[in-house]
């Protein structure tokens, strides 16, 4: 019997970049325990409720979204599974990350070229797949409720959620929705607290399992550097 909902497949920043995020979103994915929050003044709502949403999921960018365990598939077997991945992968680079007002939200996104990222990702979904468990119609009716379009309907069929393949976008998110003024302000703030922890160029050279306690934050389960 496992002690975890579900699970997914994370990029794990780190480094001073994941000290600094990790105490922003008040979560540390090694433990799964909450961190003491900064003192950051000028944010337009306190930083908690800024960040609730994000806090969940904890400081990571999604490679293979969240699933629950398909009927006969094991913790174990996944685990082998993930690392058997892992051992076949190689590092994908981009460009520099920044942070973008992406879609209501704030998150870090990569500049220059992603295909090297967006296709480890499309490897990622494929690759675990038949450890996942078809989405429920509750799952299904939440991801139609924000608007889907023709292709995202068919990955939300054939992979339980339709932002994947070349609809994946990577991002690592620091806040919940935030209007364009709130956003506005929040950036103001936070942009040259982040600067100086930011990598020059974003390198993906290994991935982390992840998974979902009983009351929602998720935990780092193994983490796999690749081979090259």
């Amino acid at each position: 019997m496992t002690e975890y909902v579900r699970y997914a497949i994370y990029w794990l920043p780190d480094g001073p970049l994941r000290d600094w995020a990790e105490a922003w979103l008040g979560w540390q994915m090694a433990t799964g325990t909450p961190l003491p929050r900064p003192a950051i003044a000028g944010l337009p709502v306190p930083l908690p409720d800024l960040t609730a949403a994000a806090s969940v999921y904890g400081l990571h960018a999604t490679i293979k979204p969240p699933f629950r365990l398909a009927p006969g598939q094991h913790e174990a077997a996944l685990r082998r599974a993930f690392a058997a991945y892992c051992a076949s992968e190689r590092a994908a680079k981009a460009g520099a990350l920044r942070l973008t007002d992406l879609d209501g939200f704030l998150a870090l996104t990569p500049g220059g070229d992603t295909a090297a990222i967006d296709a480890l990702a499309a490897r990622a979904v494929t690759a675990l797949d038949r450890f996942r468990a078809p989405a429920t119609k509750a799952e299904i009716a939440r991801r139609r409720a924000a608007g889907l379009t023709q292709r995202q309907e068919a990955f939300l069929a054939t992979w339980g959620y339709p932002h994947v393949m070349e609809e994946f976008r990577f991002h690592v998110t620091l806040t919940g929705r935030v209007d364009t003024d709130q956003a506005a302000q929040v950036s103001a703030v936070i942009a040259p607290l982040l600067a100086p922890h930011l990598p020059p160029r974003l390198q993906i050279a290994g991935l982390g399992l992840v998974g979902q306690m009983a009351h929602g934050g998720f935990r780092l389960i193994a983490h796999h550097d690749f081979p090259g």
